[in-house]
C-alpha cells in the first residue's frame, strides 16, 4: 500500500489505520443502508479501533437476529429493515446479552460443535455497542423509542488494589538480569537470545520506564527518536501525540541495539525488528515479555506476565518511590486519575505494614 502521508503520524500507523478503515467499510457494505448515518457518527466521535469493535458486535447481533429469532425474515444483513429493529423491546436485548451471549454454540464445517462463552466484561462491551446503536437511531429519528433505558445492568467485578498484577522490586531486578545474561532460558531460547538480547533488553526497559502500551511500543520507528534532543515521540490512543524525554539508561540501551544488533542496511522504518528483518509483531513482543517475566517470577512460560502488567509495574513502582499520582497519570496517559489511584494503594498497604510491624518498644 502506497502512502501519501501529510500528517505527523508514522507511515506504519497510517497504513494500520487505513487497513482498519477498509475493514470497517467492508462491514458497512454488508449492513443495512439505514446504518450509514450511524457509521458516519462513529467516524467522527470514536477511534477507529472502537468503531471496528462496535461494528463487530453489531454484526454479531444482526446475525443473531437472522439465525436465532423470528424478528426478521431477512436472509442477509442488508435486508434487515428499520421496522424490524423498531419491533424489538428492551427484554429482547436483555435476553440476547443475558442468556444467548453467555454461552452459545456453533457448528464448524466438519460438524464439530464449538462452545463460546463471554465474561461479564465482554458482555458489558457488547451492551455498550448496542446502547450506542439504539440511542443514535432514536436521536436520528430512525426509531420511535429509546429502548436502552430498559437494558439490564451488567455487574463488573471491582478491581481491588491488591489484585493488581505487577512485578515487585526483586522481580524487576531478576527480569533485567534474565534479559541481560540469558540466565533461565532453555538451550534453544539462548540461541535466539544471542541474536536479539540487545533488542529484548531495550524493549523491556522501555516498558518499565515509560509504562508504554503494547501498540505504542510496536509502532515506534527509528525516526521517532531525536537523540540530540534526548526525546522521542509516541502516538497514544485517539492519535494523541506525546513527546517523552530519554534518560541515560534508555539512551545507552537503544544506541547499543541500533549500533551493534539492528541491521544498518535495513530499509524498514521500524525501530524493533524480527530476525527476518521485519517490524516485530505485537504477538512476538507479548511472547518475549511473558518469557522473561516467567523467569523473573520462577513460573511457567504460560503464566508469565503480559506487557500490560509491565505498565502496571511502572505505575506502581513510580508511586511507591514517591512520585505524584497526577505525574504518573500524565506519564501513562490515563484518561482518569482514578485508574492511577488503583496503583497508589500499594503504597498505602506498605505504610500500614510498616506501622503494624514496627514496635519501638
Amino acid at each position: 500500500m502506497n502512502v501519501n502521508n501529510k500528517t505527523n503520524r508514522t507511515d506504519y500507523i497510517v497504513k494500520q489505520q487505513a487497513k482498519m478503515d477498509r475493514q470497517i467499510r467492508a462491514m458497512e457494505r454488508e449492513f443495512p443502508s439505514f446504518l450509514r448515518d450511524y457509521s458516519i457518527f462513529l467516524r467522527g466521535s470514536v477511534s477507529l479501533s472502537t468503531h471496528d469493535a462496535y461494528f463487530n458486535d453489531i454484526k454479531f447481533f444482526l446475525e443473531y437476529l437472522i439465525q436465532e429469532t423470528d424478528v426478521t425474515k431477512a436472509k442477509e444483513l442488508k435486508a434487515i429493515s428499520t421496522e424490524e429493529l423498531a419491533s424489538l423491546k428492551a427484554r429482547d436485548i436483555n435476553y440476547f446479552l443475558g442468556d444467548y451471549c453467555r454461552r452459545y454454540y456453533k457448528e464448524d464445517e466438519d460438524g464439530r460443535v464449538q462452545v463460546f462463552e463471554n465474561s461479564n466484561r465482554a458482555l458489558s462491551r457488547k451492551k455498550s455497542s448496542l446502547t450506542s446503536l439504539f440511542q443514535f437511531l432514536f436521536r436520528n429519528e430512525q426509531l420511535p423509542t429509546d429502548i436502552t433505558t430498559g437494558f439490564n445492568p451488567i455487574k463488573l467485578p471491582r478491581k481491588e488494589p491488591d489484585a493488581i498484577k505487577r512485578l515487585y522490586e526483586e522481580e524487576i531486578r531478576s527480569l533485567l538480569h534474565a534479559v541481560s545474561t540469558g540466565e533461565g532460558l532453555t538451550d534453544r531460547e539462548r540461541i535466539y537470545w544471542e541474536k536479539t538480547k540487545l533488542r529484548d533488553r531495550a524493549i523491556i526497559l522501555l516498558f518499565l520506564t515509560y509504562g508504554l502500551r503494547l501498540k505504542e511500543l510496536a509502532n515506534l520507528d527509528v525516526d521517532s527518536f531525536h537523540f540530540r534532543r534526548m526525546e522521542f515521540t509516541i502516538f497514544r490512543k485517539r492519535d494523541k501525540e506525546s513527546v517523552m524525554p530519554i534518560n541515560q539508561t534508555i539512551y545507552h540501551a537503544l544506541t547499543e541495539y541500533m549500533d551493534l544488533e539492528r541491521p544498518a542496511f535495513s530499509t524498514e522504518d521500524a525501530l524493533f525488528l524480527s530476525l527476518q528483518g521485519k517490524r516485530i509483531t505485537e504477538r512476538a513482543i507479548r511472547d518475549l515479555v511473558k518469557k522473561y517475566t516467567s523467569i523473573a517470577m520462577e513460573t511457567s512460560r504460560r503464566d508469565g506476565y503480559s506487557p500490560h502488567k509491565l505498565r502496571a509495574t511502572a505505575a506502581s513502582t513510580l508511586i511507591e518511590r514517591g512520585y505524584s499520582i497526577f505525574d504518573v497519570q500524565e506519564l501513562l496517559d490515563h484518561d482518569n486519575v482514578t485508574t492511577t489511584q488503583l496503583y497508589a494503594a500499594h503504597r498505602k498497604d506498605a505504610r500500614e505494614q510498616i506501622i503494624q510491624e514496627f514496635d519501638p518498644e
